[in-house]
């Protein structure tokens, strides 16, 4: 599978990443779908709207959130906390709220980071029905005593929870989902550059005849995934690799988190790409804490899917914080993940067990023209042994990942020996 990507993704998907960033997201409302809207004028999407009330696993889909407005005004009229300004502002799902109160008691309902002074925390309440503002400690030290006037426009009530897929057909049904969340509001690297790389990622092999189906999952973090997961679970077996994508676009090295069975495919291709092309890069044990993996491979499902990232969540100090902004995330880093989700993908696309149909010695390569198909070749030696050594190890039990692991030679030579060994009918998969 070769991939073509337009020049200048890292630029185009940074320019995504900041036509997102002032949208207020959160796990429902139009905040997601005006997103998917974006999302969908680069890639076809089919968006599904699953009703308030509905059972989904031990979950139920919870009443949708909207906002138009949110403020904390002085006695001047001054807007001192402002929704407009950042989605950040107001605690995610706030009930609505239209009182005049003393600074004394309007404490109770503001969010700060002492330790970060100059930041706006990123704080929720989905399932607890409360209203509150975040804003900078330095910002609150300035406030003077006295009442404020204070505004929450908003609406809870029963509507939908909406996230979307897109499809890259294959020429097998057997699937990888690639999925990121699309709840959190103007937080450029936790998850916007997720979206970012995972739109371009099927931009990027709808150019191609991939050999298996890819499934792209846009949806809310947690209640979200489990969602799909739940109006899937009759076809998860058909889902054999996957990927969630979080964090993909800050200057720290990759990290791959591998899934629960810790020996899945997905798991050992993610492996073996990151440390044959050399990038600094970590891989990490799985914990049923961090992304939508853990819903993923909660034990009842058990899928394949593991995680890539850069530096992990709260991991960086901008983490959850309006210090996650455009600036924090750079086109050469989220082109950097892009493009190790792309070769990653090219090995699993291609990684097959063979069966070599002449088992009794070293078959006659030169008669069959395999060596002749090698001259000119700077690699022809190397070639050549990928040759022999995909023959030794085409017995049914062992992969190409297999073979190049146990060589030590490119994955893509091996790959390119075992296509020619096939076409002199010498292996079948």
């Amino acid at each position: 599978m070769t991939i073509r990507l337009d020049e200048g993704a890292g630029e185009q998907m940074h320019a995504l990443v900041e036509r997102l960033y002032p949208l207020c997201r959160s796990i429902t409302g139009d905040g997601v779908r005006a997103t998917l809207d974006i999302v969908g004028e680069y890639i076809p999407l089919r968006v599904h709207e699953v009703p308030t009330g509905t059972q989904v696993l031990d979950w139920t889909v919870p009443q949708e959130w909207n906002i138009r407005d949110a403020y904390v005004a002085d006695s001047a009229g001054n807007r001192v906390i402002d929704f407009a300004a950042s989605s950040l502002h107001v605690l995610g799902y706030s009930v609505p709220v239209s009182r005049t109160m003393p600074l004394a008691e309007l404490r109770d309902h503001l969010h700060t980071l002492p330790d970060q002074p100059a930041l706006v925390p990123y704080r929720t309440s989905y399932y607890k029905p409360a209203w509150g503002f975040c804003l900078a400690q330095e910002t609150l030290d300035a406030l003077p005593d006295g009442e404020y006037e204070v505004c929450v426009d908003s609406t809870l009530a029963d509507g939908h929870l909406t996230y979307a897929e897109h499809v890259v057909p294959g020429q097998v049904p057997d699937e990888v989902i690639v999925s990121c969340h699309v709840c959190h509001p103007s937080l450029a690297n936790d998850n916007l550059a997720g979206i970012a790389v995972a739109t371009f990622l099927a931009r990027a092999l709808a150019e191609t005849t991939p050999y298996y189906t890819y499934r792209f999952i846009f949806a809310p973090g947690t209640v979200g995934a489990i969602t799909w997961l739940a109006r899937n679970k009759e076809r998860v077996d058909q889902i054999k690799h996957g990927l969630v994508l979080a964090c993909a676009g800050d200057s720290g090295q990759l990290t791959y988190k591998q899934s629960r069975r810790g020996d899945a495919e997905i798991d050992r291709v993610l492996q073996h790409v990151l440390k044959a092309s050399e990038r600094p890069h970590r891989v990490t044990e799985f914990t049923p804490y961090g992304y939508d993996e853990r819903q993923y491979c909660s034990p009842g499902f058990n899928l394949g899917v593991g995680s890539l990232s850069r530096t992990p969540y709260a991991e960086y100090p901008e983490y959850h914080t309006s210090g996650d902004n455009p600036d924090f995330v750079f086109p050469a880093a989220m082109a950097d993940t892009l493009a190790v989700c792309r070769e990653a993908f090219a090995v699993l696309d291609r990684n097959r067990r063979y069966l070599n149909l002449s088992p009794y010695g070293e078959p006659q390569l030169g008669r069959r023209g395999l060596y002749d198909a090698l001259g000119g070749r700077s690699d022809t030696k190397e070639a050549q042994l990928a040759m022999l050594w995909v023959l030794n190890l085409s017995d049914g039990e062992h992969s190409l990942l297999d073979v190049a692991e146990r060589s030590g030679l490119p994955f893509d030579t091996v790959a390119a020996a075992a296509d020619a060994l096939r076409g002199a009918g010498l292996i079948k998969a």
